[in-house]
């Protein structure tokens, strides 16, 4: 479908619940397709093809609100979907704080961001292209002996969003992505890792034989894992991983956590919560950004800002409910943030483990243990051990712990290896100390 079409649409169906004497409404329709093959030992394992589409309506009749959605778009189907969601209202409880985001925050301005870059890629040259991936991966080392595949992933599709102020808004989007994960064996015992490499535009993505050397050499360097003494050590979080810390960050700043007082960071605003070196921006207008978007959920106008700067936090992540709970105003990020970037000290990797001396580089995380309310954290880790800058052997069945806000706070160095295109542009972290439990 055409965004014009699903524009049209949107705009019909803020119509209907005019008619059906909704004080208010919002809706949102969206259409995609999408193509992911996969490959094993050099033969085809799986073809899959998507074609999405979704229509969801919310009405507001004073402070109460319903919900329906639909996968039919034709006419009757809108409509019945309308009625579903203002017969939902009828029965739910009121809310002081529901409703549309204010009038005046929606967007005016749209920019074209270069969000939509199809690839038109036909199902033997997807397979082609994740045979020589996996090709790459096993040749990479003679101990590689099996592999658990490598795919070819492509999707393509547009959305509309409307409300009952009169906003209308959406357009066409595309990820595309490469991966491969191999298993090592060596002295009876195996490994494995992946790779992989994702981008809005095909054109960015890192060639299949790139990413199938880097996962291949990443799963034969964990071969020979040996323990290590339990202790207070440093910690780097390799970059992959150093964007999920800083996930973590963002949530405990994000609305529905703090209303909720779910948060290790309640009534941080202005406060010291990380270390100096900490500097995180928010950009919404990053070109072919994985999160970039002109408006968040809502209609609300996104724009740049910092979020942490010099360790201070200078904002919260808020759609228009969490603002009204907490008495603030919509920070445009109904549906998450979009695009964090933290601000790099300049270190390379090598740089960092140099900087470190002595300590753990981890490269993979286990379980979920994480406290949001109370920061506290506790993951199975995996990686390698660090004496003199260098690398000396790999380790795993660890653990490692501290609490979030010691971790903010003890950031030394952050790298400038950041994993591209992704919604968290974040290089390696080195932290001064955590305390890392071996499990022998």
């Amino acid at each position: 479908m055409q965004q014009d079409q699903l524009q049209q649409i949107a705009q019909d169906i803020i119509q209907l619940t005019r008619k059906a004497g909704a004080s208010s409404a919002e809706t949102e329709i969206s259409f995609g397709t999408g193509q992911n093959v996969s490959v094993r030992q050099g033969e085809t394992e799986n073809i899959e093809y998507n074609r999405d589409k979704g229509c969801s309506v919310t009405v507001y009749f004073g402070q109460r609100k319903g919900y329906a959605s639909t996968s039919d778009l034709s006419p009757q189907a809108l409509k019945d979907t309308v009625e579903a969601a203002c017969n939902i209202a009828k029965y739910t409880a009121e809310d002081a704080f529901c409703g549309l985001a204010d009038a005046e925050l929606m967007a005016k301005d749209f920019p074209d961001l270069s969000l939509h870059h199809p690839w038109h890629i036909d199902v033997d040259t997807a397979l082609s292209l994740a045979k020589r991936c996996e090709a790459a991966a096993l040749a990479a080392d003679p101990r590689i002996s099996n592999s658990e595949g490598a795919s070819i992933y492509s999707q393509s599709g547009a959305f509309a969003y409307a409300n009952s102020h009169g906003f209308t808004g959406g357009y066409p989007s595309s990820r595309h992505s490469i991966s491969c994960s191999v298993i090592a064996e060596a002295n009876g015992l195996m490994q494995r890792d992946y790779w992989y490499s994702s981008a809005r535009d095909a054109l960015d993505l890192d060639t299949p034989e790139q990413v199938g050397q880097i996962a291949g050499s990443r799963t034969v360097r964990r071969l020979g894992a040996r323990p290590i003494k339990t202790g207070q050590y440093p910690v780097i979080f390799e970059a992959p991983l150093a964007s999920g810390l800083i996930s973590t960050l963002i949530s405990a700043i994000s609305g529905g956590n703090l209303y909720r007082k779910s948060s290790f960071l309640l009534d941080s605003l202005g406060q010291q919560i990380a270390s100096p070196l900490l500097q995180i921006d928010e950009d919404p207008f990053l070109l072919k950004g994985a999160a970039s978007s002109p408006f968040d959920n809502e209609g609300v106008a996104c724009r740049p800002r910092t979020l942490v700067e010099n360790g201070v936090l200078q904002g919260y992540l808020l759609g228009s409910y969490s603002a009204r709970k907490l008495g603030m105003q919509s920070t445009g990020n109904a549906g998450g943030a979009h695009n964090i970037l933290v601000r790099s000290t300049g270190h390379s990797l090598v740089d960092l483990l140099q900087t470190m001396g002595t300590g753990l580089l981890v490269t993979e995380l286990l379980g979920h243990g994480m406290n949001m309310v109370t920061g506290d954290y506790s993951r199975g880790a995996a990686g390698y051990w660090v004496e003199n800058g260098e690398i000396m052997h790999p380790v795993e069945e660890i653990t490692i712990a501290s609490n979030m806000k010691e971790i903010l706070k003890g950031i030394v160095a952050i790298g400038k290896d950041h994993i591209p295109h992704s919604s968290r542009l974040t290089g390696s972290i080195l932290v001064d100390r955590m305390t890392v439990a071996s499990g022998e």
